[in-house]
């Protein structure tokens, strides 16, 4: 394997460039314990299956939902749940003449934080799945799921000790492992990652609880002329609140097969050079704390020595 590592392309980094303005550093304000872990959840709402709807209204409630709750300002998203977003589950029951929405909040781990029901519509109006219906439903339920929320960020907020900007312990990444990989590369580049992490100073954990910040991992493997395979590695960094703050990218092409069985010092090399991306982008975005900041800065030239 020791070919692939030769032709191991430097690591494409797309993150915000800069530090961000940071004009309370030093100076909190009377608030600034309050908020030392931020307001920071997400709510996804994907499409309900079990909501007595069409998929197209299905898919229309979903959207009308989260744009109810954007209007109610509360951070939600039409879809499927990034790593740390919590997601909103919406079923439907009738009962006699009227179909009744509920609604239960779900953490990113899986916990029913709470349930709610909505009141009934009747039976025709629900099966027409009219647009305007459905805002309406959207509109009058989005109070009722905004209390399911608040009361499950308080329970979070009373059970949650670490601060988000590391200044309680050290930042907690949620890391559930690499997919798409061929042979044991996905347990190869998930456990070497997890080690080059560590000595950054991260916390990784598989669970969400206390982590600012979620890491995931996708190999894409295509083939290509020459009987080569071009192997696309991809490491998404993203923040409780559902906000993408960067995305680093490893190509290369390697003969077909090569990586089919063991991965060894491949995964290795590959995770050392993105561990050093991830920890760029939790910089720029402000997460490591100004102790951690200084220990993984990079040493000054020694003197004399040209500017890089």
């Amino acid at each position: 394997m020791r070919p692939f590592l030769a032709l191991l392309l430097p690591l494409a980094l797309l993150a915000a460039c800069g530090p961000l303005p940071q004009p309370f550093r030093g100076n909190p304000g009377a608030e600034a314990r309050r908020l030392a872990a931020p307001p920071a959840y997400r709510i996804a709402v994907p499409r309900p299956g079990a909501a007595l709807l069409p998929d197209v209204a299905s898919s229309d409630f979903a959207v009308a939902v989260a744009e109810a709750l954007e209007a109610a300002e509360v951070p939600a998203v039409a879809g499927p749940p990034a790593p740390l977003d919590w997601r909103l589950d919406i079923t439907a029951e009738q009962d006699g003449r009227g179909v009744t929405p509920a609604y239960a909040v779900v953490d990113a781990d899986g916990k029913v934080l709470g349930e709610a029901r909505g009141a009934a519509v009747p039976v025709r109006e629900w099966s027409e799945a009219g647009s305007a219906m459905l805002r309406q439903v959207a509109t009058r339920d989005a109070p009722v799921v905004a209390g399911l929320l608040t009361r499950g960020e308080a329970a979070r907020r009373a059970s949650e000790t670490v601060a988000f900007n590391g200044s309680g312990g050290p930042p907690r990444v949620r890391f559930r492992g690499v997919t798409g990989a061929p042979g044991d590369g996905n347990q190869a580049l998930s456990a070497r990652m997890r080690d080059f992490l560590a000595t950054k100073g991260f916390v990784v954990q598989e669970g969400s609880d206390g982590a600012a910040f979620a890491l995931t991992g996708e190999v894409t493997v295509t083939p290509v002329a020459d009987r080569k395979q071009r192997v696309e590695i991809q490491w998404r960094v993203s923040r409780r609140d559902g906000h993408d703050l960067g995305l680093a990218a490893q190509i290369n092409e390697v003969p077909a097969g090569t990586l089919n069985g063991l991965w060894g010092d491949v995964a290795y090399v590959v995770a050392e050079e993105a561990a050093v991306a991830v920890r760029d982008i939790i910089a720029n975005a402000g997460g490591l704390g100004e102790e951690m900041a200084r220990r993984n800065a990079a040493p000054p030239p020694p003197e004399g020595a040209p500017a890089r």
